[in-house]
């Protein structure tokens, strides 16, 4: 049952999409004049992932700590990643932060077209000249008083341990001076793991927003990357 249930919730997305893309791409023809953070476009976007998730019969979200995100001004928000269904939580928190994700996803019809209208940083991993150009965007937006959300681990967890970060983010705090908000994604590996796309059991999955770490705090962005790691596995087995 849960097969045929996941191809036919897998369809449903992809016959919608094309119906929430028509209406990002009206968002953001109405607002580009007097939008340039695109903020109402990334909104748009946050209640169509959103949908997906409120809509699954089998997940049950919550998210925690959202008040303690900023509406305006830049910051680095980092969280752990087991799984894909993490995107579309994550959305959930509805603020105007700007993904950064990998360059694969830029390349899917309908999905793909909507993150480059919505001006989120792709990457290519392990290559340098592509890492490069990111981290420009990233101090570009930044600039810009943007928020980035990144994975800092760089790819999913195959077992749920969480894996060493990867320092780009904390640089990126660090030398903007912002303040690294650490994110505990709960439950999503078990709702749908690394390998394959046939949904699991029932979950309660919940995202927990912890307190900011201001990078004045601590003597390097080493210090303050072991910090946030420390912040989420605290959370990730805390009860």
């Amino acid at each position: 049952m849960l097969r045929v249930f996941s191809v036919a919730y897998w369809a449903f997305i992809g016959v919608t999409c094309p119906v929430f893309f028509a209406g990002a791409v009206l968002v953001w023809l109405v607002t580009a004049p007097f939008d340039r953070r695109r903020v109402a476009l990334h909104l748009y976007s946050s209640a169509w992932a959103g949908f997906y998730v409120y809509v699954n019969p089998l997940w049950r979200l919550r998210v925690r700590g959202r008040d303690r995100l900023p509406w305006h001004g830049a910051a680095v928000l980092v969280a752990n990643h087991a799984s894909l269904i993490d995107i579309l939580v994550l959305f959930t928190l509805f603020r105007p932060f700007k993904w950064v994700s990998k360059q694969e996803i830029f390349r899917v019809p309908v999905i793909g077209w909507n993150m480059r209208l919505n001006g989120y940083v792709p990457v290519v991993r392990g290559s340098g000249p592509s890492v490069r150009r990111m981290m420009e965007s990233c101090h570009r937006l930044l600039d810009a008083g943007s928020p980035l959300m990144m994975f800092p681990e760089g790819r999913r967890t195959a077992d749920g341990t969480l894996q060493p970060f990867k320092d780009g983010a904390f640089d990126l705090a660090v030398r903007h001076g912002v303040p690294v908000f650490p994110i505990a994604v709960h439950g999503t590996g078990r709702a749908l793991p690394r390998e394959g796309l046939v949904l699991r059991e029932q979950i309660s999955a919940r995202v927990e927003v912890l307190p900011p770490l201001a990078p004045a705090d601590f003597p390097d962005a080493y210090a303050l990357r072991d910090a946030a790691r420390a912040a989420i596995a605290s959370a990730l087995t805390g009860p």
